[in-house]
């Protein structure tokens, strides 16, 4: 039934310099109280293997009480083997995974397993099948009297925590912080999306509230309402919480400790995504310049030695040098840092300075009216978001602006020399299904040279060998960072854009947000990545049961206007 919460303990890290690996306390911040707390989960010298690919080698990692610890990685550094060895869904080549036996461990991953006729009420509260299965495990202990196993005690704390008399009330004020209505509870969860599901699930998750909470992309499918609630009620999360995230000022608001997957290591530093940005940079200059000294003195020596080898007066000491030399542990020229691609992208023809009209719109789903009588204008240059919860009407705004659906009533004109690109992450149909992902590229930018093609589409996680895979055995996500390359080689000069960051990670976001800086034409887009909109958006509309309301302003001022985080830590508070 959907996401598991089996029992498990702790996970382990890889140790700051001068650090005890294998130190069974640590000091650790609790509210405002400082106490000693044991490690939840420690990776001792953890080696895993994966298709004759070394994911760790010797690889350490700690996790304490209430710590939240973020683990960061490009796609395949093993994020997710490292999660199923903590669920112990999977044994490591070498070293070990350490849990403390009265840890509960709940994890949510990124996609759910099929739902049947039970309510959204039902999943969340564990009533699907998740209290049955409990008590199985719990008299199967008891019948070999073995009630001191953790499998045992762990099932006891789930058991409790669902069958406790406040969970269900708990779990509807959770379930209304994600999104829904009083009416959804008792709807069958079949007829929600995955997203929505999933959303059910990770309240379930809450209601238990285990120890150690390991989260993969919680944010994916969570409107910018949602996803502040969540992340102020994880701010005062009780247990400890290992995150994977593309979300950076999630994690930025959130984690305190970073674990970096780099060269089959794991890496700690202490501070948010953003500090480990800064020190991660700061390390590598510190490395570089002491590689850079050692080469001068190995040059230096190399010039004596070849210099004075033959002579009989400095001959010794050439010998000497020679010696020193060879014992001389050399530095490896470090890897240079990751950075987001820059890309000269072509800009697109100007346009008039109205470049799309919205006059007196109606728009309605069957008897669910969304639009009655809509104006809105969109000027030139103009960066615009939309907000609002889930079923306010965004993407059905942007699919009337882009001509994708139909409206009962109303104009949609377009400005001087507008030339409109309509991106969605479900739209594959404008994919040649023969061509392969470079010659789809080509297609749309002759013009562009292979070795500039392969760094952009790389950039876009298509890497190496990936650019000759025919575009009709991609995946949904393969497809949908396809077309937003192609968009951003040929780019219209009114891009309308829904959810373009879903598929990518951190570095692609960055990429993507820098070549839409420098973009001179007029963007219109919905996401849910705050740091994305941050960076772009410089107008705000926020959309509520059809009535659309500008904030001349970028999203801060918007949230200032609104006062949405207040309502959000006031919502979360109320709990």
């Amino acid at each position: 039934m959907g996401t598991h919460c089996c029992g498990v303990s702790v996970l382990g890290e890889g140790m700051p310099a001068g650090s005890d690996p294998h130190a069974e306390t640590s000091c650790k911040p609790v509210g405002r109280v400082l106490m000693q707390t044991p490690l939840m989960l420690t990776l001792r010298d953890v080696t895993k293997t994966f298709n004759a690919r070394t994911l760790f080698s010797g690889a350490n990692m700690t996790v304490n009480y209430a710590e939240r610890v973020a683990l960061v990685g490009p796609n395949g550094a093993g994020k997710s083997t490292l999660f199923s060895l903590i669920l112990k869904k999977d044994e490591p080549d070498a070293g070990e995974v350490v849990r403390d036996e009265w840890t509960t461990l709940g994890y949510l991953p990124q996609e759910s397993e099929p739902v049947g006729e039970e309510t959204i009420l039902d999943v969340a509260t564990g009533k699907a099948g998740l209290i049955e299965s409990l008590e199985v495990i719990l008299r199967e202990h008891e019948a070999r009297g073995d009630v001191s196993a953790p499998e045992y005690n762990e099932a006891h704390a789930q058991h409790d925590a669902l069958n406790d008399p406040q969970a269900e009330a708990k779990c509807k004020k959770i379930l209304k912080g994600f999104g829904f209505k009083e009416e959804d509870f008792d709807k069958p969860a079949r007829e929600y999306s995955g997203g929505w599901v999933m959303r059910a699930h990770l309240a379930r998750l809450l209601v238990i509230e285990p120890d150690l909470l390991l989260l993969d992309e919680p944010t994916n499918h969570l409107d910018l309402l949602s996803l502040m609630w969540f992340r102020n009620y994880l701010k005062n999360y009780p247990g400890a919480i290992l995150l994977i995230s593309h979300d950076r000022d999630f994690m930025d608001e959130l984690i305190e400790t970073v674990y970096e997957i780099e060269e089959s290591k794991l890496i700690q530093y202490q501070g948010n995504y953003s500090e480990y940005l800064k020190k991660k940079e700061e390390n590598w200059e510190r490395s570089y310049q002491a590689w850079k000294n050692q080469q001068k003195e190995i040059e230096a020596m190399q010039e004596f030695i070849d210099r004075f080898r033959s002579v009989a007066s400095k001959a010794s000491q050439a010998q000497s040098r020679e010696r020193q030399l060879e014992k001389m542990e050399k530095l490896d020229r470090p890897r240079p840092l990751r950075k987001a691609f820059r890309f000269n992208f072509p800009q697109p023809p100007r346009s008039g300075q109205r470049v799309i009209a919205l006059t007196d719109i109606h728009q309605a789903y069957g008897e669910k009216k969304i639009y009655q009588g809509l104006d809105l204008d969109v000027e030139k240059g103009e960066r615009t978001v939309l907000v609002g919860p889930n079923g306010s009407g965004k993407s059905t705004l942007i699919k009337i602006m882009a001509g994708e659906i139909p409206f009962q009533k109303g104009e949609r004109r377009f400005g001087t020399n507008v030339k409109m690109g309509y991106f969605s992450q479900h739209r594959a149909d404008t994919l040649d299904p023969e061509c392969t992902i470079l010659e789809e590229l080509k297609r749309c930018a002759p013009e562009l040279r292979e070795d500039d093609a392969r760094s952009i589409l790389g950039s876009f996680l298509f890497k190496r060998e990936d650019v000759y895979k025919r575009c009709k055995v991609l995946s949904g996500g393969e497809k949908s960072r396809l077309n937003l390359v192609k968009f951003l080689v040929d780019p219209p000069n009114l891009l309308l854009m829904d959810e373009p960051t879903t598929h990518l990670d951190i570095w692609g976001i960055e990429g993507l947000i820098l070549a839409l800086q420098k973009f001179e034409g007029t963007l219109v887009f919905i996401s849910h990545d705050v740091h994305f909109i941050r960076s772009l958006a410089t107008k705000v509309l926020h959309i509520n049961s059809g009535v659309v309301t500008p904030f001349s302003g970028g999203y801060d001022y918007y949230l200032e206007k609104t006062g949405a985080e207040e309502n959000a830590r006031a919502a979360v508070i109320a709990q």
